[in-house]
């Protein structure tokens, strides 16, 4: 079994759009995607990205640009300017983390969770919001959110994260197979390239060479 660590947050719209492509990335090549949510804004603060409102305006306005090309390419419904955003995604990261550690997939819920930021104006930070999502896609909402707001939870997000940081990744969605990162939602083609041909890993050296 092939194993791709699949780091993402559920405010962010790139993961959004990558999210059933790399999905189908992994039934098509058998991979197994290990799921692993991270805290973004200390992941921008680590290596070197910036939260939206702190970038320079032509990289606000560029962004509309790149997010208008993927919604089309994927043909995922998106909103530019979504009335929730941004907003803590913190219960509903975590609750990916309690699903899978009680078993559970979260593919379905974490699609769900996507779409209520970014297609249907809801607001992922609410507890309520976040309950029926877990319910709708037949979960125990109590359960998972009571696990969520535990303190191993907690760390395990804080490892997640620092594992983000130590792969080298600026920003999400992040997809690591056999220790190589693969940046964002427009990169899950290139990752299923290297899953289909099993090409051995591209390395880099510390001091930043090929090798």
């Amino acid at each position: 079994m092939v194993f791709v660590d699949y780091y993402f947050s559920l405010i962010s719209p790139y993961a959004y759009l990558g999210h059933a492509a790399v999905l189908e990335a992994a039934r098509a090549s058998g991979a197994r995607l290990v799921y692993k949510p991270v805290r973004i804004f200390e992941l921008f603060a680590a290596n070197g990205g910036l939260p939206l409102g702190q970038r320079a305006p032509a990289r606000q306005r560029y962004r509309l640009y790149e997010l208008q090309r993927a919604r089309e390419q994927r043909a995922l419904p998106l909103n530019l300017a979504p009335k929730f955003f941004p907003v803590d995604p913190g219960l509903a990261d975590r609750c990916a983390i309690a699903l899978v550690e009680a078993g559970a997939d979260p593919a379905a819920y974490m699609d769900a969770a996507f779409r209520a930021i970014w297609a249907h104006d809801q607001d992922l930070a609410d507890r309520d919001t976040v309950a029926r999502l877990l319910r709708d896609h037949g979960h125990d909402a109590e359960a998972t959110i009571a696990a969520a707001e535990t303190a191993e939870v907690a760390a395990r997000y804080r490892d997640y994260t620092a594992q983000a940081i130590a792969a080298d990744l600026p920003g999400l969605p992040g997809y690591v197979l056999h220790g190589e990162p693969f940046w964002g939602q427009d990169r899950v083609e290139a990752l299923r390239e290297a899953l289909l041909s099993a090409r051995a890993p591209y390395r880099i050296d510390h001091g930043g060479r090929a090798s």
